[in-house]
């Protein structure tokens, strides 16, 4: 049976429109099978997906836009306008539709064009649009996901070691960015869009890490969508002591380049490689850590939607970091939900496997499955002779695990370790640990497994870590798989040809400097700018026209005006 089948199946008591996924690897790797790799064992690195939706309806195939131009909606004849991709457009027929009513649409598709499209995503693997099929419930709310939180603001904060002096700035000016003031150290991470590489900054000399993004690999709306809200989380999260901060951001006619806090001691995938499975009291810290950077987010609206040990990273003292935003969905507030399927799969909840809407309950089942794999060193739907059978190889195998199998505790666990297992692995989410109203988070740190925890000292960084990775120096990279550090450091050059067909006002963005940062402030309180009205421009188009054959983004409208603070370098 495949993905695509068995999702028909799972999924076929659903009625009305139906939402497609063709899969989108954020951060690639490849293990020699889905359960293990070639050392035997079923901790390895697994790579975070988002499967982009598109809606099926009386033959159109809809897929959600912005469009920066007079619309006009098919069905309603009213103008198609708002933040966000509010219109609806069949990739087939060009037909244009509002968000809210797309499912409302009785016209049949005009297209002759009725053959599975076929897309390729970035690793150039082929998926056709007319399957798999994920029934979606047709009395859904529409509700608007684009929209940044109301916490957010469109300036990046700085951010700086909390130890080390912050740089002199003098009052009233701006702090420009390129990348002739790095020094390119080494590769220490890659991925399907990015590049990660260690960096210094010439004039003070400090380490940092430099995220590198390929503009060509994000001019679709929702990859747009996804870096706007990485940036965002970046500046949401400075400070914070358990969540990777932004130091500053910049670009180039061809890539993006995010500067973030250098955390030296590596990631936790890296070290259970190596120690298999860790010591109750390691694995109890960990997780409290992980807990507070999670109550955090969401507490700013934020769920974050890609826990595992890739992305759990130690600061030289011993510290957790949490890093990678990319998943982040922000402007959830309480009672609200997503429904986005997305997620690294040994790790997706089972609420987004039924397809349902959910919250912030996707991140405490995650815990759950990391504290696992801490604890017992492999994965709770570890299947015995799985690398072995090819049945039982697959995805859409381990979604079934997932949803069906008896999570088994091992006997080797005290009860109080047990007990937080079954709480965070629950597979009902009403029932789930940490997932009970406003009182959730206090059910967690109130937990007989975390009750030698003091959490206002936690927090403050005051409680010694049960390990500190051996550094040399502050360019030390022996705790980064040598996969990344033997690679040579250089950025492939320019193609015109690339160049020219990306539309640079797509990352246009002039902004005022951001305001330093208050002293002895952790948390800096964001303030949400006034949205600005909207603008209606003159067009050629006939009123009530539901069609558009070409797609027109005016420059003169920033689409990710939030972004990127400043000009092209």
């Amino acid at each position: 049976m495949t993905t695509r089948s068995w999702a028909r199946d799972l999924l076929s008591n659903l009625a009305e429109a139906a939402v497609l996924w063709s899969y989108h690897p954020l951060y690639t790797y490849e293990p020699t099978s889905l359960f293990g790799n070639n050392t035997g064992g079923s901790i390895y690195r697994r790579g975070a997906r988002r499967w982009r939706k598109l809606y099926r309806v009386n033959g159109h195939i809809f897929q959600a836009k912005r469009f920066n131009r007079r619309a006009f909606c098919a069905f309603c004849k009213d103008r198609i306008w708002g933040l966000g991709r509010q219109g609806f457009k069949c990739i087939q027929c060009k037909l244009l539709v509002h968000k809210k009513c797309h499912k409302a649409v009785n016209k049949p598709c005009t297209s002759e064009h009725q053959e599975p499209i076929i897309r390729e995503d970035h690793n150039g693997e082929a998926h056709g649009i007319n399957t798999p099929v994920a029934e979606i419930k047709p009395d859904l709310p529409e509700r608007d996901f684009s929209q940044p939180p109301p916490d957010v603001t469109g300036e990046s904060v700085p951010v700086e070691d909390p130890n080390k002096p912050v740089d002199e700035l003098e009052p009233g000016s701006q702090r420009q960015y390129s990348l002739n003031d790095f020094e390119l150290i080494r590769v220490i991470g890659r991925g399907s869009y990015a590049k990660v590489l260690m960096v210094e900054l010439k004039k003070t000399k400090r380490i940092y890490a430099m995220k590198v993004i390929k503009k060509a690999l994000v001019t679709d709306d929702e990859d747009i969508d996804w870096v706007q809200t990485e940036k965002h989380v970046f500046e949401t999260a400075s400070n914070h002591p358990f969540l990777v901060g932004l130091h500053s951001c910049f670009q180039t006619p061809s890539r993006l380049f995010f500067v973030i806090e250098f955390v030296r001691g590596g990631d936790l995938m890296f070290h259970m490689q190596r120690q298999r499975r860790l010591p109750e009291e390691h694995a109890r810290f960990y997780a409290a850590e992980i807990s507070l950077a999670l109550n955090f987010l969401h507490c700013k609206g934020i769920i974050y939607r890609d826990l595992k040990l890739d992305n759990v990273l130690l600061d030289h003292e011993g510290h957790i970091k949490l890093t990678d935003y990319g998943m982040c969905k922000e402007g959830i507030r309480p009672g609200d939900t997503t429904s986005t399927f997305c997620g690294t799969p040994n790790y997706i909840a089972p609420e987004i496997l039924r397809g349902e809407d959910y919250g912030f309950s996707v991140d405490w089942w995650a815990l759950g499955v990391l504290l696992y794999e801490m604890l017992a060193g492999r994965s709770p739907f570890d299947i015995a002779g799985a690398s072995e059978n090819p049945d039982q190889n697959t995805e859409d195998y381990l979604f079934q695990v997932i949803l069906e199998k008896t999570i088994r505790i091992p006997r080797s666990l005290s009860v109080k370790a047990a007990n937080v297992l079954k709480g965070f692995l629950n597979k009902n989410p009403a029932d789930r640990l940490g997932c009970h109203g406003p009182e959730a988070f206090v059910e967690i740190t109130s937990h007989q497994f975390f009750k030698s925890i003091d959490w206002d000292m936690l927090e403050q960084k005051q409680v010694p870590p049960p390990y500190k990775p051996r550094l040399d120096s502050d360019r030390d990279l022996a705790n980064f798989p040598p996969e990344f550090t033997d690679e040579p450091v250089h950025l492939t050059p320019d193609d015109p040809r690339v160049i020219e067909k990306i539309d640079q006002s797509e990352f246009e963005a002039n902004l005022p400097p951001p305001p330093p940062p208050a002293i002895g402030h952790r948390y800096p309180p964001p303030v949400m700018p006034p949205p600005p009205p909207p603008v209606a421009g003159e067009y050629d188009v006939p009123e009530g026209n539901g069609y558009l054959e070409v797609d027109v983004r005016p420059p003169a409208k920033s689409i990710l005006q939030n972004i990127f603070c400043l000009p092209l370098n």
